[in-house]
């Protein structure tokens, strides 16, 4: 059996609750990781003068992998946010975003399976903008064709792999002809290098319509970053809302796996908060790892649980607490693994 070093980053708020039901599910999956556990965030900029240490890149640059729990940047930091200052320091240039209905998670649509596949590192989140005299201020956005090309062979060889049929490239090319068009260009010659998967785009606002009136016509999402990150809220919002919408960020040489909500800090320590985009964060990872029985157990566990509906916390509409939905899960993936075992599956 492999044995990894993975990077643990709890967070703050409600991190370090989640990320303790996460290791404990990712254990019952039988998965042998030795964590390597480092501290980010607002609680210790007092110690480091900074909320991203330079010994949480330097961890993750070693173990090339990390879970990671939400964090909270403080106001006047010298990053945007932690999140933005890992994505620039490791060039994790892929952000992945499914998202999947899960029986038993209320929400207005019933079978959505999309996945947001967003460029992680130019567009306007460059973040190339000053001010223009006392009145103004200008932004620029920034495509490149290696970053457009990179993301796009990223949202392909993911739709090859997971057996998805379809890419749809999202732009605005209309009125941004240069950096959108640019954008579309390269899109479409990449897609021409896979036969195999349908290729279409859509202007970015008419995506918006079309998610919410027929989001079951989409399958993976190509998006410039701004867009991106506006759609992949909304792909969440379409199965829940982000307590169960996992997220990866993921580069040539490391990925960083971690649920996209906050830290919630006026929950910290009372137990309450839903681990669940965690630890779906975690399946992420699994399958990244080439574990891919385990991260079929871990998923399965999560949905089973969560229709169920006993074992559930708050706002899943139950009574547990953080770690006991965590250890409910785990029963769940050790009983599901015990069954493929005895089925000789």
């Amino acid at each position: 059996m492999s044995r990894y070093r993975v990077t643990c980053i709890p967070g703050d708020g409600i991190g370090p609750e989640i990320m303790a039901a996460a290791k404990v599910v990712i254990a019952a999956a039988g998965v042998d990781i030795e964590w390597i556990d480092v501290e980010a965030g607002a609680e210790v900029m007092d110690k480091y003068g900074t909320p991203l240490p330079e010994a949480v890149l330097e961890s993750i640059r070693e173990t090339r992998v990390a879970l990671k729990g939400p964090i909270t940047t403080p106001v006047g930091s010298g990053f945007r946010s932690v999140n933005v200052g890992l994505r620039k320091e490791l060039d994790l240039y892929a952000n992945l975003r499914p998202a999947v209905s899960i029986p038993g998670v209320k929400s207005r649509f019933e079978n959505v399976d999309l996945v947001v596949v967003r460029e992680n590192t130019e567009d306007l989140y460059a973040g190339v903008e000053h001010r223009v005299g006392a009145d103004a201020a200008e932004s620029i956005k920034i495509i490149t064709r290696q970053g457009s090309e990179r993301i796009a062979r990223f949202a392909f060889e993911y739709a090859r792999r997971e057996g998805r049929r379809k890419v749809t490239a999202v732009h605005k090319a209309n009125i941004m002809k240069l950096t959108d068009g640019l954008f579309l260009e390269v899109a479409g010659e990449v897609a021409s290098e896979y036969p195999d998967i349908g290729f279409e785009d859509r202007i970015v606002d008419n995506m918006c319509m079309q998610l919410v009136q027929k989001p079951e016509q989409y399958d993976v999402l190509l998006c410039p970053n701004l867009y991106g990150d506006i759609l992949s809220d909304l792909c969440a919002g379409l199965v829940g809302g982000l307590g169960v919408a996992p997220g990866a960020n993921i580069g040539a040489e490391a990925a960083v796996f971690e649920p996209v909500h906050g830290s919630a800090p006026k929950y910290a320590g009372l137990d309450k908060a839903d681990p669940t985009a965690l630890i779906l964060s975690a399946v992420l990872m699994l399958r990244h790892l080439g574990e891919g029985a385990a991260a079929r157990a871990v998923y399965q566990a999560v949905c089973n649980v969560i229709r169920e509906g006993r074992q559930v916390t708050y706002d899943l509409g139950g009574t547990a607490g953080t770690r006991e939905m965590g250890e409910a899960i785990a029963r769940e993936v050790a009983r599901l693994l015990t069954d493929q075992s005895a089925g000789g599956g």
